[in-house]
């Protein structure tokens, strides 16, 4: 009999372990059918979907995470595009500043080696220019930095700036957006890479040979992408 309970006591721990660690895991996520303000019908439905996705496959602690919306989604495999073996993707189509806001407790738990933030354009895009305003869009975005800085401080916070589209009702707010990340810049808390500077053309809209859609990015696209981002990615390594 104590024979048998030696071999029974072990695994009680670790079935009571695994569960411990099934509940912490599952704290870190937003609950399912979240309301977020500023989602679309589809975004809804897709952030719900990809919740579900991260659940299946966690962050890694030290993983360096591209986080956003589809702009990030789609760039796929990012380890492939940088070289570099432990790089998670957390885009989510259709996703906004509250939805990053939402489920950042993942990405802080996980103590990233960085964190790459591209977000934005959605809160533009998926009411009206108006709603909601350009500060709320901005206060959010420095924001997520900050939490991000506050609940894991080794981690290099990099803010990239709102890409433009081709529609240019919202060149405007997407300038004074940037503009209030650069000027809410604290070294201490987030690096800015601007990348509005490179997709830009004359009129302020997007280059038309670095867009599938006037919105997304294509191949050559994420090319410049990686290109311009590379020294400061590099320079995580050094």
């Amino acid at each position: 009999m104590q024979k048998q309970l030696k071999n029974i006591i072990p695994l009680l721990f670790f079935f009571i372990s695994f569960s411990q660690n099934e509940r912490t895991l599952e704290k870190l996520y937003p609950t399912e059918n979240i309301d977020i303000k500023y989602h679309d019908e589809w975004g809804k439905n897709n952030y719900n979907k990809m919740i579900n996705e991260f659940k299946k496959s966690p962050l890694n602690f030290g993983d360096v995470v591209f986080l956003g919306n589809s702009i990030t989604q789609g760039g796929g495999d990012w380890s492939e595009r940088l070289n570099y073996p432990n790089i998670s993707n957390r885009g989510i189509g259709g996703d906004v500043t509250d939805g990053v806001l939402a489920r950042l407790e993942e990405i802080t738990f996980f103590k990233p080696r960085a964190v790459f933030l591209l977000i934005g354009i959605n809160d533009l895009w998926n009411v009206n220019p108006e709603t909601p305003s350009k500060d709320y869009i901005g206060k959010n975005i420095v924001r997520i930095a900050k939490i991000i800085k506050k609940k894991s401080k080794e981690t290099k916070v990099f803010v990239q700036t709102v890409l433009p589209i081709e529609k240019k009702i919202f060149a405007e707010k997407i300038n004074n957006i940037n503009i209030m990340i650069k000027n809410n810049h604290d070294q201490s808390i987030y690096d800015i890479i601007d990348l509005h500077s490179v997709f830009v053309n004359d009129q302020g809209t997007i280059k038309k040979d670095l867009t599938s859609d006037g919105v997304h990015l294509n191949e050559k696209g994420y090319q410049t992408w990686v290109n311009f981002i590379r020294p400061n990615f590099r320079n995580l390594f050094k």
